[in-house]
């Protein structure tokens, strides 16, 4: 920060005259120079401003962040100087967030998932499953007491660069351009700026992850955008017609086509559904909505979730503009295909998170949920896109994006409440438990969809009430280092987007500017 030094000289002007006789002796005066200091402005900081502004009114832990209390500046002034306390926006964001894992850790954070981003459209459209992807999905372990690190491929997103190559499904990698893979550098070779790298391959030989030789060259798409329907299928055993959908993110771009994958069920005859949330980390909440819907029933004026703001807002919302019911159309107004089922299996693990868990958590109340594989991550919040437009109250609009400040193009995606189901349940902050417990087989994940992969195998057998035709029991399993799905955008996302209904209008001012 600059500063700048004022000379206090005898100048006369409108305080006078210094009145020195002429003929008087000289007294030279030596006068220490005064640094004071500069008079921040708020409009200097519009990121900050911003950022504090939308934290304040909104921010679901606003009551227990001191740097967030309505009244924490006394002027304008002083609200001035805090925000010229941290010249980083980002940094400023973490900063008044609620014990964030980012400056706490993940053993004590209490906001694990708000979030910032410098450029609101790079948000946006990872928010509608748009990215810079070559379709490779993957989970990365770290070898036994070593830093080294080996992935496994967990898919390939339909029509990728990935689609046309020789890679699929549990293949396994440990290097990228011929350096092995670590701690230190699998960010920058596997999501760095460089679009295309080339994996270096390996197998399992003898209980060993070996080189194998074979290397596969990728090159990631900008503005891909990958339909979360993986997969959707009719399986039939023991004479009972079974639905099977792997469903990777909850987008609403694809709301559409989903409804036609019930329709496609409803055409067929289920009366079973397997749900595949394994590797789903959220995404809208309207989908989850219609998705739950098309299982239980358009049953209008059954609630599925109730939201829950901070203190400020809840204060002074009405029954109506927190809970919503289950639906009978898509949000395009296209009538809903329902199943009308008593019972639905979903597949889990730990990357299933936020929307997904709604679905698990929302459908409760109402359907016989047979949850399948492994405890879910338990994201059970939920959060919308904030920018810097003022008179939408931050809220993001596609159609007001001239409106949104010029000076400022930051987004924020901060957590805003929690969704309870209609029975007032939402406390899954350590996960929903699944009934029969499975964790995936690193050396035999299997196809998807496939009845014989292990997952799948296990949900067919407690439908069909016959015994899996083999072992189930894995002969591989580590606890995941971190995954592909963690850098994506609508990740550990339950968005709000259409569904607050908090008057705007009526919202009070915020005391300070």
């Amino acid at each position: 920060m600059k500063k700048y030094v004022f000379l206090f000289l005898c100048i006369g002007l409108a305080f006078g005259s210094c009145n020195k006789n002429d003929d008087s002796p000289v007294i030279e005066e030596t006068r220490e120079e005064e640094q004071v200091q500069p008079t921040n402005a708020v409009a200097d900081f519009p990121a900050q401003n911003f950022m504090w502004q939308a934290m304040n009114a909104f921010y679901f832990w606003q009551d227990d962040v001191a740097d967030l209390a309505d009244d924490r500046f006394d002027s304008e002034e002083s609200y001035a100087n805090f925000l010229a306390g941290e010249e980083d926006p980002e940094a400023f964001f973490y900063q008044i967030c609620n014990d964030h894992i980012r400056l706490v850790g993940e053993e004590n954070a209490v906001d694990r998932f708000s979030g910032a981003v410098e450029n609101y459209k790079d948000l946006v459209n990872n928010l509608q499953g748009v990215s810079r992807s070559n379709g490779v999905e993957f989970q990365l372990y770290l070898f036994r007491d070593s830093d080294d690190i080996y992935g496994v491929v967990t898919y390939i997103a339909n029509d990728s660069d990935a689609s046309s190559k020789d890679i699929r499904r549990g293949d396994i990698f440990t290097g990228v351009n011929g350096q092995t893979l670590n701690r230190n550098n699998y960010i920058d070779l596997l999501f760095g700026e460089d679009d295309s790298y080339t994996l270096v391959m390996a197998s399992v030989e003898n209980g060993t992850i070996t080189e194998n030789g074979k290397e596969v060259a990728l090159t990631k798409v900008v503005n891909f955008a990958e339909n979360p329907i993986l997969l959707s299928k009719v399986i039939e055993q023991e004479g009972i017609k079974i639905g099977y959908l792997m469903y990777t993110g909850f987008l609403a771009a694809y709301d559409e086509q989903l409804n036609t994958v019930f329709g496609n069920f409803k055409s067929e005859g289920i009366t079973e559904l397997i749900l595949d949330f394994r590797y789903n980390g959220g995404g809208r909440v309207s989908s989850a909505v219609q998705i739950a819907s098309a299982i239980y029933g358009t049953n209008t004026n059954d609630l599925f979730i109730k939201a829950r703001y901070n203190s400020k807002i809840q204060s002074g919302l009405t029954a109506a503009q927190v809970e919503t019911n289950f639906t009978d159309t898509t949000i395009d107004g296209t009538p809903l295909n329902s199943l009308n089922l008593q019972r639905v299996h979903i597949i889990t693990t730990e990357a299933t998170a936020s929307a997904s868990e709604l679905v698990i958590n929302g459908l409760a109340p109402y359907v016989d949920v047979v949850q399948i594989g492994e405890t879910t991550s338990g994201k059970n919040e939920f959060s919308i896109t904030f920018v810097d437009d003022v008179e939408n109250s931050f809220f993001y609009d596609e159609d007001r994006e001239a409106n949104i400040n010029p000076n400022n193009q930051w987004g924020i995606q901060p957590l805003l409440g929690r969704n309870e189901n209609a029975d007032g349940f939402s406390d899954f902050t350590s996960g929903l438990v699944p009934r029969f417990e499975l964790s995936e087989d690193i050396v035999n994940l299997g196809t998807l969809g496939d009845p014989s992969e292990p997952l799948l195998a296990l949900a067919l057998s407690k439908i069909t009430g016959a015994s899996a035709k083999f072992d189930l029991t894995p002969t591989m399993v580590a606890p995941t280092f971190v995954s592909s799905y963690q850098f994506k955008g609508n990740n550990n996302l339950s968005l709000m987007d259409g569904l607050i209904k908090i008057d705007l209008d009526k919202k009070e001012e915020n005391s300070v500017r």
